[in-house]
């Protein structure tokens, strides 16, 4: 499977999610120029305050350019978000590393990681800092007794706290704990612990995220038991009284990808979606579908409950490790060391439906699909000496008010130099709309009746008007099969020789009455022959089709912004109509509206969110109109449009 999907099937009797998808904003792929860099280690963690911004990680060294000399700044430094000019005025001295910084209440810094010493003073793995110079906040009583911290989430003045700890503020709490941010006191009433390491090894909570409305946290990592319920490398806790664990586990953490010596557990990151209802999850791991979600990109729906549950998509790399998730502005953006996305069909190469995004990415939330943004981690010319363009990890990806901020264990971002971090900043991005077909019941059908020749045919919804049909010369639609219409544009199958299948969807601009030049809509889609299809429509990210000589009713995810074809095929459950003679489909106001090779014409009601109950049932269908010698319904070249 790949950034295709598979219904989220919590209970037999639950309906099929499927997301609509919505108005997005994408930063730049042109990372800001003024960034300082770091090297020997990685940045992981980043805060704004006021126009500053603070940089964590494992890293030595610093500097403000390409050619400047390198400053010894172990672990945490401050630049100016403007400029990009490192603070001599903000030096704190740490002892190891920081792996999570939060800008808290009153103009605190909190700081949280693997070190003993702040300053030279006693304060183990969390701390507070005065920002403007680094010094310790004494009054701040929050610390991590024995164990690292590795995730930091602050919701209204609840400090959120996951990590490799037993012990917080001197209280027992294994994995996870929440600290009044403000002074930094233990809530005795959050008493949620996780236990038992995957494979005999130490537990840990590795990372954690709090919905919008703060009822409900997500937590991935090391363990097995959260409050002694069988929870496997993930689970939610209710915040909205006295936190519990949530009734929803997932068997897709159970089974070992790869060699479990390699991937004690992969669960990466996640991160809460839109207005909370969803929430993703990054992985690495290896091989390992279809028991696992391995080295893929997961949706679950916050509100369902139960065990077993499944995703509403999943988006495989191809055995590649997905290392962060961030979710900003109805985007998805992921980062780590994978080559492709919607790549399940190969491991360690592209295979069919493979789309290019090295190591960096951005996908849709309603289906998992990358949209056309593809900066790539690569230095290309521009790296130094002793850069290096390619590394393991990319640790964060942060949504920050100057634009989306990235660590990583390398040098190279959008073929520049950006020695371990850098920010896309929001100036230079650009807004998706989504595309969908006419929403109206009334209109015309376009019945392809010979080579560049369509038949415009007057319809209501209910009934055709063959009487007024309007021949319409298209020259530019000429051996045309299967087609749907998306706003403003129209897809087409084309039988084209020369091309890896002999044909190729082929798009063009359309204004109601003339199908424009026409170009490839390329993506990556030339592993696929759309020739095959018998009829199709698209609708809210999904192609849906009949193909030549199977009785079913499929679909793929299609994303407009790029037009990639999703690489996994789907069965849509049915009952009644018989697809294997359908020859060309439309969607017209909540109906499939279809023809036959008997030349007739017909429309059934269509729900996809009654799976995994029928979402078309034959019985519904209505007559629309027999063949007639001017117009016969046995096309595969169909579409609806409105005036």
């Amino acid at each position: 499977m790949t950034v295709a999907a598979v219904f989220s099937v919590p209970t037999a009797a639950a309906a099929a999610v499927v997301p609509v998808p919505e108005p997005a904003t994408l930063v730049s792929t042109d990372p800001a120029d003024q960034t300082p860099h770091a090297r020997n280690g990685e940045a992981r963690a980043f805060a704004e305050i006021g126009n500053t911004v603070y940089v964590g990680g494992s890293f030595t060294q610093i500097r403000q350019t390409a050619s400047s000399a390198w400053i010894s700044r172990s672990y945490l430094f401050a630049y100016d978000r403007t400029t990009g000019t490192i603070s001599t005025a903000f030096l704190p001295v740490l002892d190891g590393a920081v792996n999570s910084l939060i800008a808290g209440p009153g103009g605190t810094l909190i700081v949280g990681g693997a070190f003993k010493n702040v300053n030279g003073v006693s304060r183990k793995n969390l701390v507070a800092l005065e920002p403007s110079t680094g010094m310790i906040i004494d009054s701040w009583a929050g610390r991590s007794d024995g164990g690292t911290v590795r995730d930091l989430v602050l919701h209204g003045n609840w400090l959120y706290v996951a990590g490799a700890f037993n012990w917080l503020n001197g209280t027992a709490h294994s994995g996870l704990g929440r600290l009044d941010a403000t002074t930094g006191e233990i809530d005795a009433t959050f008493d949620i612990n996780t236990s038992v390491g995957r494979h005999g090894t130490s537990m840990y909570a590795w990372t954690i995220d709090v919905s919008p409305d703060g009822g409900t946290l997500v937590v991935g990592g090391n363990f097995l038991y959260v409050n002694d319920l069988p929870r496997n490398q993930i689970a939610l806790v209710d915040l909205t009284g006295t936190p519990s664990v949530i009734d929803w586990s997932s068997e897709r953490f159970v089974a070992p990808c790869a060699n479990p010596a390699t991937f004690v557990h992969y669960v990466q990151d996640v991160r809460f979606g839109g207005d909370g209802t969803w929430f993703v999850v990054g992985t690495n791991g290896g091989s390992g579908w279809p028991s696992a979600y391995c080295d893929a990109l997961v949706r679950f729906e916050t509100a369902h409950r139960g065990p077993s549950q499944v995703a509403t998509w999943v988006n495989f790399t191809g055995n590649d490790t997905i290392t962060s998730v961030e979710v900003a502005d109805n985007i998805i953006y992921l980062g780590g060391h994978f080559r492709w996305l919607n790549n399940p069909n190969a491991s360690d190469r592209a295979g069919n439906g493979a789309i290019d995004r090295l190591g960096i990415a951005a996908v849709t939330p309603a289906t998992g699909m990358p949209v056309n943004w593809n900066p790539r981690r690569s230095g290309g010319s521009d790296l130094p000496s002793g850069a290096s363009s390619w590394g393991s990890a990319v640790p964060v990806l942060w949504r920050g008010n100057a634009g989306l901020y990235f660590g990583h264990n390398s040098d190279g971002m959008g073929n520049e130099y950006h020695g371990r971090l850098g920010v896309f900043p929001i100036s230079g991005g650009r807004t998706i709309i989504p595309k969908n077909p006419p929403t109206g019941s009334s209109g015309h059908l376009h019945l392809n009746v010979g080579p560049g020749e369509v038949a415009k045919v007057p319809f209501d919804g209910a009934t055709v008007d063959a009487a007024n049909a309007t021949p319409i010369s298209q020259p530019n639609y000429t051996d045309a099969g299967a087609t749907w219409l998306v706003d403003d544009r129209i897809y087409w199958s084309h039988v084209v020789s020369g091309t890896p299948t002999g044909s190729r969807i082929d798009v063009s601009l359309f204004n109601g009455n003339t199908i424009g030049g026409s170009w490839e809509a390329s993506g990556y889609n030339d592993w696929y022959n759309p020739a095959l299809l018998t009829g199709a429509f698209y609708l809210d990210g999904r192609l849906y089709y009949t193909r030549s000589g199977a009785n079913n009713l499929y679909y793929r995810y299609f994303e407009i912004d790029g037009s990639y074809l999703g690489a996994t095929e789907f069965v849509l459950p049915s009952t009644g109509v018989t697809w294997s003679a359908v020859r060309g489909m439309a969607w017209v106001d909540g109906k499939i509206v279809y023809g036959a090779t008997n030349g007739s014409l017909r429309s059934v009601p269509f729900d996809p969110t009654l799976a995994p109950t029928a979402t078309v049932d034959g019985t519904a269908s209505t007559l629309i109109a027999e063949a007639t010698p001017e117009l016969t319904w046995s096309t595969a070249s169909m579409f609806f449009s409105v005036p």
